[in-house]
């Protein structure tokens, strides 16, 4: 995955705990990590916004410089990491590619006034069980793909050492 084309991502009609995820890009850019690790993880829950916050992040690690890595980064990625267990790993309950999770049946309204709306239904668009263990597992399978990219920083990063050896541990066990 982390080989593909980025789609075009439609941030506002994408949730985190906050709101939409109309702020992402600029935190992105801005390489703003924390405020970043706190809108795609949050209480032990992934949301819309995070797989493809991932995708994005996870292409320029692999193209960044070892000691460029911040410890701020890698702690996002064990957040995302402590997020995932197992019962969100089966693929038969998600759906069949990350790019299906960008169909408009579960993609909130691009109207902002519509929000109480959304979340007042029984449940909201994208929050359907198959999308949602989607969130878990595509950042599942993300995070593995990165692995190698994760044990090179870790050889040569000894600022993101420690954070890196708990996130890989923690990938290696759900990868039993």
């Amino acid at each position: 995955m982390l080989n593909e084309q980025i789609p075009n991502i439609p941030w506002l009609q994408l949730t985190t705990p906050y709101g939409r995820g109309t702020a992402i890009p600029q935190l992105i850019e801005q390489e703003d990590y924390t405020e970043l690790a706190e809108l795609v993880e949050h209480q032990g829950t992934l949301w819309q916004v995070t797989p493809w916050v991932l995708l994005i992040l996870l292409k320029k690690l692999a193209s960044k410089n070892i000691e460029d890595v911040s410890v701020q980064e890698v702690e996002l990625y064990l957040a995302v990491a402590h997020a995932i267990s197992e019962d969100y790993l089966d693929p038969a309950y998600s759906v069949q590619t990350m790019q299906e999770l960008l169909d408009v049946k579960y993609l909130w309204t691009d109207h902002e006034d519509d929000d109480e709306l959304e979340w007042e239904e029984q449940t909201p668009k994208g929050y359907e069980q198959k999308p949602f263990t989607s969130y878990y597992y595509f950042s599942y399978l993300l995070l593995q793909e990165a692995v190698p990219i994760f044990t090179a920083v870790t050889a040569h990063n000894k600022e993101t050492a420690d954070c890196l050896d708990e996130l890989l541990t923690l990938l290696q066990q759900s990868n039993k």
